[in-house]
């Protein structure tokens, strides 16, 4: 699928999406059979928001989707589901339902075949369990969707413990949901999933790890976080955040509270910042804000005052056993380490050497880690006076100031009769930070240098 290049663009992209969907439905309608929107795409329609996608529910059989359209692919024919290409555009068109037992608390047992009525009422909260006609111009709800939107609330379809235990997952989508359209859930669906949490590791640690990114990169993450606690989710899939609860700090550096209580504004600043900058910023810069003080509960300790010795160093080993457990990729789990690590780093800087800098500067992070040492400054002391600093020094700068070719390599070191070996490293490291202090400027100074290096 091309990119969407700006808004113009995008909402002539979604427009044409909407007419290749109601497409669908009427070439489904002219061979005799029944065909509706289906799900989100008519949630959303009834929030008034343009649908991202379309689902269709239909009375006919995959087999004959299949005929029917010529770009197709079988995703789950066992379960009445086809993908159905157009105007490069995937929409899944699904045949009306209903589910047997879910031995694997993931996928139906069997499956049987039924009406709308019967699809609605296998789906899993209210909200998503609607249809519309975009023929006739008409809603059908059999579930209470509608009621349910209007009053702000998630609410399971039918008994919730059945549709939990269905697909455990659905307690986490029930957060993430919860956030996104800053809706309440519904008491009896809360109280099951408290009462059934410990059931959601027997969910894949990929699907965790993709609902995880959606609320910590959707808006309210920090509202997330903080649902997922006080339903005992939190708990079962990051324990490393439930423990900073009650985990006290320094008054004089954070006014605000318990480390907890300080990750969940730093994730409310970024949330802010995005929100204002109409960014969506990166997953590995939202994993390092919720992650960024894991370190403390384990080091806590009073000595003069409260102490966190090495929680930045900690705290980074145990984020990278965190990105594993999720299955995350190794590109993220080395950022997020580093971005973890590296939290404090700014601390301080109007006194670091310029070379220091530019070498954080050079970094391809350095963008997430000065957001994230703002979100953190702004949930504590509200000091940026050090992020100030970096960044209009950053913007100052030019790319050959702060990433300069190498004024010499370890060829010319050879040249000089060195032997290669850890003495390499060290002097071509001396040369590089003289020369983005701008103390060496030239390969003959460089080369001067380096013979005084040996030499002492």
């Amino acid at each position: 699928m091309k990119k969407i290049n700006d808004k113009a663009e995008l909402g002539s992209r979604k427009n044409l999406l909407k007419e290749t969907a109601i497409d669908i439905v009427k070439r489904l309608r002219k061979r005799g059979f029944s065909a509706l929107f289906a799900g989100g795409c008519v949630r959303d329609m009834l929030m008034g928001s343009v649908p991202e996608d379309y689902d269709i529910a239909t009375d006919a059989r995959p087999n004959d989707i299949l005929n029917i359209f010529k770009r197709t692919v079988p995703v789950g024919v066992h379960y009445g589901v086809v993908l159905v290409i157009e105007n490069d555009s995937e929409f899944e068109v699904a045949t009306f339902r209903s589910d047997g037992t879910y031995s694997d608390g993931r996928h139906p047992d069997t499956v049987t075949f039924c009406d709308a009525r019967g699809d609605a009422l296998r789906r899993d909260f209210t909200i998503n369990g609607m249809f519309y006609d975009p023929i006739d111009d008409k809603y059908f709800d059999y579930v209470g969707g509608r009621n349910d939107l209007k009053a702000h609330i998630i609410r399971a379809v039918g008994d919730p413990f059945e549709r939990f235990n269905e697909d455990r997952l659905r307690m986490i989508r029930a957060v993430r949901f919860a956030c996104r359209f800053n809706y309440n859930i519904e008491g009896q669906t809360a109280e099951a999933i408290k009462k059934l949490c410990d059931k959601v590791l027997t969910v894949s640690a990929e699907r965790i790890r993709d609902e995880l990114e959606k609320i910590l990169m959707g808006p309210n993450p920090h509202t997330g976080i903080k649902m997922l606690d006080d339903l005992n989710l939190l708990n079962e899939v990051l324990p490393e955040v439930t423990a900073m609860k009650g985990v006290r700090q320094p008054d004089n550096y954070h006014p605000e509270g318990d480390v907890f209580i300080h990750t969940l504004l730093a994730l409310s600043e970024l949330d802010t910042t995005r929100k204002s900058k109409d960014l969506l910023g990166s997953l590995e810069l939202a994993m390092a804000v919720l992650l960024h003080d894991i370190g403390k509960p384990v080091t806590f300790e009073i000595a003069d005052r409260i102490r966190f010795n090495n929680h930045d160093n900690i705290g980074a080993e145990m984020a990278e056993k965190i990105c594993e457990r999720l299955r995350m990729s190794n590109a993220e789990k080395e950022r997020i380490t580093w971005l973890v690590k590296k939290h404090l780093y700014l601390r301080n800087a109007q006194k670091m050497r310029i070379s220091k800098l530019k070498r954080l500067f050079a970094h391809e992070g350095y963008p997430e880690l000065a957001e994230l040492y703002r979100v953190d400054s702004l949930s504590s002391t509200g000091n940026l006076d050090d992020y100030a600093f970096c960044q209009d020094m950053f913007e100052k700068l030019k790319e050959e100031e702060i990433k300069p070719e190498p004024l010499i390599n370890g060829n010319d070191l050879i040249a000089l009769g060195l032997k290669p070996g850890p003495i390499f490293s060290k002097i071509l490291d001396t040369i590089k930070d003289e020369q983005l202090e701008q103390k060496i400027t030239t390969k003959e100074e460089a080369l001067k240098r380096a013979k005084e290096l040996v030499t002492s």
